[in-house]
């Protein structure tokens, strides 16, 4: 080899060397710091990570309300009762469900008619938390278990063969009904 060769061989490297070393530098400086706020609203999120919100997903959305960027009424899968433990914690008013339909009384799931099932896969795309399965130009079934009734596997839905049927209480789902006021 030529001490030319030799030399621009080291360059490359030292190159090399200083693009890694200013990589790690940027990334310990743009590590997203923690947010204790930010973790607790998480945790009082549904976690559907549907973007119904407006932001694209419940970490996003929780350190946007952490930041106090946000209103706390804008997650339809939350309902009222999530709207209500983020006025707890926020120590804001609670305000009516914004953003959406409103929450319904009973949770809903999705149900697809396998007769009417074309198999587009246009709503297992579209369903934030992979409650949907199945394989293209085959009928697709819903996991009931995972499906948090979010509803943004309708509109895409070619031949309309989804519905949202509620799921009857059961033991291990009941919950004591809030008291009415008189």
């Amino acid at each position: 080899m030529t001490g030319a060769a030799v030399l621009g061989l080291l360059a490359l490297a030292f190159l090399f060397a200083l693009c890694g070393w200013l990589l790690g530098y940027s990334g310990k400086r743009l590590r997203r710091r923690d947010d204790p706020l930010a973790d607790r609203i998480g945790a009082l999120l549904p976690q559907t990570q549907c973007g119904q919100c407006g932001f694209p997903g419940c970490r996003p959305y929780a350190e946007a309300l952490a930041r106090g960027d946000a209103e706390i009424n804008l997650c339809p899968p939350g309902g009222e009762a999530g709207v209500k433990a983020l006025a707890d914690l926020l120590g804001r008013d609670p305000l009516p469900l914004r953003n959406g339909p409103p929450a319904p009384m009973a949770k809903s799931v999705a149900r697809i008619d396998e007769d009417r099932c074309i198999g587009c896969t246009l709503c297992i795309q579209a369903c934030p938390v992979d409650a949907i399965v199945g394989a293209a130009k085959l009928m697709h079934t819903v996991i009931a278990a995972e499906c948090t009734g979010c509803a943004l596997c309708l509109p895409p839905c070619p031949v309309d063969c989804i519905d949202l049927v509620p799921v009857a209480a059961g033991v291990a789902g009941w919950r004591w009904p809030a008291p009415q006021g008189n």
